[in-house]
């Protein structure tokens, strides 16, 4: 009798709206939906731990809500990888993909004003001069300072964050996820944190009664800056500022090589596109001068399209507009004439 084959099983394969992902990508949105789950494991029993141990120091208290904060950029991530997958509607033409710029909004401005009142908190306690005790208590007959058991806590939950860290940062490149890069690189300056509130209790051991309150400035701070940087970033997306790396750390190069391709076609003069950040896509408007003035076929712009299309899967959206000259009330640096200022 002839063995029936055997059907491996497969994926589903993974939709940005109305856009295929490649499969590089569909396996790094898994990984990455797995390791936000793992790290919401992990910050569960870590958040409980330093809970337990939390006793009177300021610095251990920055660091508890550090971690409560960091529920956000994970939840926000799987709440908007869910809601992108939808297709484009015709109340949502454009499709879902600003849910991961509101996700970005709500997890950064979060972070801001709490980092804000730990500051105050943390303040007000070095300047009234507030003197925080840690007990101790009794293990097989002997007495335990309970600053061991919160150094310990430290030290236990520094590591996995920053290791948890540099896995979702390459997978944030390739999604092109901001709010994945930003939750890998919470998680890979929480060692700062670790230490900071350590070295805080430790200083509350040696009589230093002022470094407690000082380590939960620290944190404070980093809170703050964390906050404030996202706040930014994610703001200026939201108001379609010109498409950037996944990290900000400059313009996107698609719109160059858009412009390049698009340039050295025959019947082109000149082209220059503006490009908008939808979230993982982009949308993509291309003004191109044609050659004497003639006006290309069909063919030609449907050709032209597809090709843009296939530089890049970011590319969800595509649109190419034949001008007589570059409009400068819409691509700003671009002279009248059609040429570059």
């Amino acid at each position: 009798m002839k063995a029936l084959p055997k059907h491996e099983p497969k994926h589903e394969p993974v939709r940005f709206g109305h856009t295929t992902l490649p499969g590089e990508q569909q396996d790094a949105l898994r990984k990455a939906v797995k390791f936000e789950w793992i790290t919401l494991a992990f910050l569960a029993a870590s958040t409980a731990l330093v809970y337990v141990v939390l006793g009177n120091s300021q610095a251990m208290k920055a660091a508890w809500v550090e971690d409560l904060l960091s529920f956000l950029p994970p939840l926000s991530f799987l709440v908007a990888s869910r809601a992108i997958r939808k297709r484009p509607s015709e109340e949502h033409p454009y499709g879902f993909h600003r849910a991961v710029g509101i996700a970005h909004v709500v997890a950064a401005v979060a972070l801001t004003v709490m980092g804000a009142y730990l500051i105050v908190d943390s303040g007000i306690g070095l300047l009234t001069g507030e003197h925080p005790t840690i007990g101790g208590f009794e293990f097989f007959g002997q007495t335990i300072w309970l600053g061991w058991v919160m150094i310990l806590a430290m030290v236990l939950t520094a590591g996995p964050p920053v290791y948890l860290g540099h896995v979702k940062m390459k997978l944030a490149e390739k999604l092109h996820d901001k709010v994945l890069y930003a939750d890998a690189d919470m998680n890979k300056a929480d060692w700062m944190t670790a230490v900071a509130a350590a070295v805080g209790v430790a200083g509350i051991g040696f009589g230093w009664w002022w470094a407690d309150a000082v380590a939960a400035l620290v944190i404070s701070a980093s809170i703050l800056h964390d906050g404030i940087r996202n706040t930014r970033a994610a703001i200026s997306a939201l108001m379609d500022k010109r498409a950037r790396t996944f990290d900000d750390a400059e313009p996107h190069p698609l719109g160059g090589r858009i412009d390049d391709y698009l340039s050295s076609l025959d019947w082109t003069g000149t082209a220059r596109s503006r490009i908008r950040d939808e979230g993982h896509v982009f949308h993509v408007e291309s003004f191109v001068v044609p050659v004497d003035g003639q006006m290309p076929s069909m063919k030609q712009l449907e050709d032209a399209r597809q090709a843009c299309i296939d530089l890049d899967w970011k590319v969800q959206d595509m649109v190419i507009i034949p001008v007589s000259e570059l409009p400068s009330e819409y691509l700003p640096g671009v002279a009248v004439s059609g040429g570059e200022r």
